[in-house]
């Protein structure tokens, strides 16, 4: 059977969906070479009666399958980040229930996990002191801490719109580093995911905040398990990367370029922390066991063709690619709805969703392509898209 999908420039194509899936069974040796984290999304529940600007009604049994379904390939799961919608839809009391939960779960499966640590259950009347912003964090690390989780200290929109200058943020962050009681993974989060964090550590000048940051990691080191950057900027990755202290990893959170920078150079390489690895996962996994046995080229062949998808996913504006990564689970049968908490289901156009439809089954990602093809059917006829 062939498709109809509407194209971008208006009018439509056919496709002709493939009928077997690519053959990535869970299980398979603990990845060895890297550190590989998959960001993880939230499944909403349909039924909740609730508005966009309600706090988030989760369906916790679908979204505690969605990672164990991660952990079973080998994957680290990356809690409470921005995949989750994290400050779009989850608020803070979501979040710490995700994290309390989702900690639990990982215990009981032996799974790795890593939590976001933000400030976002500051209101604007609350949040507009460093002391109002560095006991938020202190909260939220504190709750992160008694689950047994690795912390991720996330950017601070709180901290953006308060600190003055560098010194600011270095003496929040050496504050918070101080209290941590294990390594933590320093989260930088560029603009194009979210706007509010424009001229974090202190500058818009890259080059300026780029020294900042690593002032902080090299006045903690003991306390710094990596950094994860977040700036689709591969050559400012390296170039940082280079300047780590020694035992001081880098988790690539870019998108657009993860295959080269987790395949790395003769001078290092890149873990990885990304949202991408949510649709991914077992694709991901398959990679890096590939990578492990030192095949470069061969984990190349597998994780290159799935740039395009990425790509697509992560287009400006880039903050909405939850939206595409909640809809190919849906599509591979992880959840039975396409809707998510605040209504960011809507946030993608028909042909931005068939596009990413197209190019995730031409991956051969859907473990049940007659699933995928029927559900992306119902789709198209809500939107009177006859086939």
């Amino acid at each position: 059977m062939t498709l109809r999908l509407p194209s971008p420039g208006g009018g439509s194509r056919t496709y002709t969906p493939r009928s077997e899936p690519a053959r990535l069974a869970a299980g398979g040796a603990p990845l060895a070479s890297r550190t590989v984290f998959s960001a993880a999304h939230v499944v909403a529940d349909p039924y909740a009666d609730i508005g966009p600007d309600a706090p988030a009604a989760v369906d916790w049994d679908a979204t505690l399958a969605f990672r164990r379904h991660l952990w079973s390939h080998g994957l680290g799961v990356a809690e409470a980040m921005d995949t989750a919608q994290r400050g779009m839809g989850l608020d803070w009391a979501g979040a710490a229930e995700l994290i309390r939960r989702s900690a639990a779960e990982a215990k009981a499966v032996g799974g790795r996990i890593a939590c976001g640590v933000g400030t976002d259950q500051l209101t604007p009347a609350t949040g507009g002191s460093l002391d109002g912003v560095r006991a938020a964090y202190e909260e939220q690390l504190a709750l992160v801490e008694e689950t047994g989780s690795q912390a991720i200290l996330m950017a601070s929109r709180a901290l953006a719109a308060t600190a003055k200058s560098p010194d600011d943020y270095l003496a929040v962050y050496a504050h918070l580093l101080r209290q941590a009681t294990e390594p933590v993974v320093l989260h930088w989060l560029g603009p194009m995911f979210d706007p509010a964090l424009e001229g974090y550590w202190g500058s818009t000048d890259l080059d300026a905040a780029t020294e900042t940051f690593l002032q902080v990691i090299a006045e903690h080191p003991d306390k710094v398990d990596g950094v994860k950057i977040s700036l689709l900027d591969a050559r400012r990755e390296i170039e940082l990367r280079r300047r780590l202290p020694k035992g001081v990893r880098c988790y690539t959170g870019d998108d657009f370029h993860y295959p080269e920078l987790i395949a790395g150079d003769e001078r290092g390489f890149s873990h990885a922390l990304l949202g991408i690895f949510d649709p991914l996962g077992p694709l991901a996994a398959e990679a890096v066991r590939v990578l492990d046995t030192g095949d470069t080229k061969g984990f190349r062949e597998l994780l290159d063709p799935t740039v395009e998808l990425s790509r697509h996913l992560f287009q400006p504006p880039t903050r909405f690619y939850k939206t595409g990564v909640v809809f190919l689970a849906w599509l591979a049968g992880h959840q039975d709805h396409f809707a998510m908490v605040g209504g960011l289901q809507s946030a993608r156009s028909l042909p931005h969703l068939a596009r990413a439809y197209e190019l995730a089954d031409g991956l051969g990602l859907f473990p049940d392509p007659a699933v995928a093809e029927a559900r992306m059917t119902s789709l198209l006829s809500v939107y009177g898209v006859d086939q």
